[in-house]
């Protein structure tokens, strides 16, 4: 897959839509790196009545109503002065950082993991090489730029009851209620260790405690996934 695919999301629905599980759903699970976004767009594109993709309805329904400086398109008139260059993930440290069981799925070419990070089609697929970051070009897991404030004003209003935006409170709940275990439990293929995960968020395990328990995300880590973000200003 490339960015001329990624690009066209009528073309990107038609390779979604023929991909093959590799597993009956609802038995095991596994890290999605990239596609599990571009997934939740285009089922967001059928439910959605104005059809918007996950990039545009974040800026018009979650961004502009809060004043975020975050996106999931980043614009045309961002300047390069404005984006912090990428700093690569420390080898070394993350070895002390992360589970090895996780480690050695990264290092492995053959492993889930690896595939899903580095392969088809890579992290590097949201960046560009003259602009550092490719504009008006949507990645909606691991493509979203931003300030450190807007990522934490975003969360911030879930925290606390999301009544700026008029989220249902039921809607509210079932992103704090607790992950459901595949039937083979919460061991993920891709990443090799326990980690539950909940309607696309991360939710706290004894391995990776944060948080209170209904809360959802993930714990900040070392990660080869490291992406540039908007300078403050």
């Amino acid at each position: 897959m490339n960015k001329h695919v990624v690009a066209d999301l009528d073309r990107l629905s038609v390779v979604l839509a023929q991909q093959k599980p590799a597993w009956e759903p609802g038995t095991r699970q596994a890290y999605h790196a990239l596609n599990l976004g571009v997934y939740e767009s285009e089922l967001l594109r059928r439910v959605d009545p104005r059809h918007r993709s996950l990039g545009q309805f974040f800026q018009e329904e979650l961004a502009s109503p809060l004043g975020l400086n975050f996106y999931i398109r980043l614009p045309e008139e961002i300047p390069n002065a404005r984006l912090a260059t990428i700093q690569p993930a420390n080898p070394a440290l993350a070895m002390f950082t992360v589970p090895l069981p996780y480690t050695l799925a990264v290092l492995d070419r053959h492993s889930p993991l690896h595939l899903a990070l580095f392969e088809n089609p890579g992290p590097s697929l949201p960046l560009d090489n003259e602009r550092i970051y490719a504009r008006n070009f949507e990645v909606p897991s691991g493509g979203g730029v931003g300030t450190a404030r807007a990522m934490t004003q975003a969360y911030s209003v879930f925290a606390t009851g999301v009544r700026v935006l008029g989220v249902r409170e039921e809607t509210l709940q079932q992103l704090m209620a607790p992950a459901v275990p595949p039937l083979h439990g919460f061991y993920d293929e891709c990443q090799r260790v326990e980690v539950p995960f909940s309607l696309g968020f991360m939710k706290p395990s004894p391995k990776y405690p944060f948080g209170h328990p209904s809360a959802f995300g993930a714990p900040e880590r070392e990660d080869p996934l490291d992406l540039p973000t908007l300078k403050p200003g």
